[in-house]
């Protein structure tokens, strides 16, 4: 009777794919969290924190031992409006005449002051190009010294023209042949 009874079929053995699958896909997983993250690297980093720039050596204040050794030598071609003058030194630092000062003159003695820029007009003629220092004039000055260049020009000119319209002085005749008389 044991033919009766419906024989039960073995039971099946799992097939080893999928859990080798499995195990694949979870190495995988946990290989790609190792791995460092594309957006970290593509989102800017923040710079490095930067030094502040060295600061620019300031201009050192001007000296008075310097425009008073300059104007001792150079000082003759200041021009002088009730005892005083402006005059801008020539800096290294900024390579211009950026150092302004007003002298005042009493009797033989010269005192500077600093000031912030020159209220006259600068000195356009009479001092040497290679000058440290740019002297200054007044406008009244400048007026007196452009007449006195005019007048000359004007008096070059009347020289000019009388030396051109002046009559020749008429050469001496000629000796006369002797006819021997």
């Amino acid at each position: 009777m044991d033919d009766d009874t419906p024989l039960e079929p073995a039971p099946r053995k799992p097939s080893p794919v999928p859990s080798w699958v499995t195990l694949g896909f979870v190495l995988g997983a946990l290989f790609v969290l190792a791995l460092p993250r594309r957006a970290a690297e593509s989102a800017p980093r923040p710079a490095p924190p930067e030094e502040a720039p060295a600061p620019t050596r300031a201009p050192e204040a001007p000296r008075l031992t310097t425009i008073e050794a300059v104007f001792a030598v150079w000082g003759r071609y200041a021009v002088w409006s009730d005892g005083t003058a402006e005059v801008a030194l020539w800096s290294p630092d900024t390579k211009s005449y950026s150092e302004f000062y007003e002298v005042t003159r009493v009797g033989e003695e010269c005192y500077f002051r600093s000031i912030t820029s020159l209220s006259r007009l600068v000195l356009t003629h009479g001092v040497p190009e290679d000058s440290p220092l740019q002297f200054t004039e007044t406008a009244r000055q400048r007026e007196e010294w452009l007449g006195e260049v005019g007048k000359e020009k004007w008096k070059a000119i009347g020289e000019g023209m009388r030396q051109s319209l002046a009559p020749t002085s008429p050469s001496p005749p000629a000796p006369r042949p002797d006819d021997g008389k």
